[in-house]
């Protein structure tokens, strides 16, 4: 994480870097995330999640400005008419709900990252009737969120606060293995799902963890 990212919080070309990173991510883990998804799903979540992302970098491809709300709205748009099954209309929830809060921002603070954050989460909650534990990507989000917040509180930079969150997200995903899941798909199975990690909760750590990696990096888009 480079110095001075604190002062300068995080500009749009960095959450451009992001959403690139975040496609590289699930590009990269396709076949994982879609064989946890064939333990308790439909088998699509790495399928349906790379096809909805390469998509958006066409259309990143084509946008323009420096407006953070209107390029995270468009990446949510592009996500629920592209990924199929639950991951298109939550992440694209998600996202557009992000964008939302960063409305007219060229660039964040930390505590802007929050509030986004928290908006995309209250979105996924509300789109998805998905309480923590029920075994879903809340059960991701919703620590890392509460961590980000908990090391800004403490007075720590942007940069340590976005490793702590994402940290806590990964806590969560691992966390999600011996639950018995209450939503979606997985809920057919009742006690069966005990025991397998589930798919968009490891998506969700990907995401935050693309969002440490991202903010503040060095490098170009």
């Amino acid at each position: 994480m480079a110095e001075g990212t604190d002062e300068a919080g995080v500009s749009y070309d960095e959450v451009r870097r992001w959403i690139r990173g975040f496609a590289e991510a699930v590009a990269e883990n396709k076949a994982y995330l879609t064989e946890l998804d064939s333990a308790i799903g439909d088998a699509d979540h790495g399928i349906n999640m790379n096809r909805g992302m390469q998509a958006t970098l066409a259309k990143l491809d084509g946008a323009s400005g420096d407006d953070i709300g209107s390029l995270l709205k468009t990446v949510g748009m592009t996500l629920v008419s592209t990924v199929g099954g639950a991951g298109g209309p939550l992440y694209g929830t998600f996202f557009i709900q992000m964008g939302a809060a960063a409305a007219g921002k060229s660039r964040l603070t930390g505590d802007d990252w929050a509030a986004a954050l928290d908006s995309g989460i209250q979105g996924v909650i509300k789109r998805g009737k998905a309480e923590p534990s029920d075994k879903t990507m809340v059960d991701a989000l919703l620590p890392a969120l509460e961590a980000l917040r908990s090391a800004l509180s403490d007075g720590q930079s942007l940069g340590d606060a976005l490793k702590r969150s994402a940290a806590a997200a990964e806590d969560g995903m691992k966390g999600t293995i011996p639950l018995v899941a209450r939503k979606g798909r997985a809920s057919y199975l009742g006690e069966r799902s005990a025991g397998h990690q589930d798919p968009g909760a490891t998506s969700s750590y990907l995401l935050l963890k693309t969002a440490a990696e991202s903010f503040g990096s060095e490098a170009t888009d």
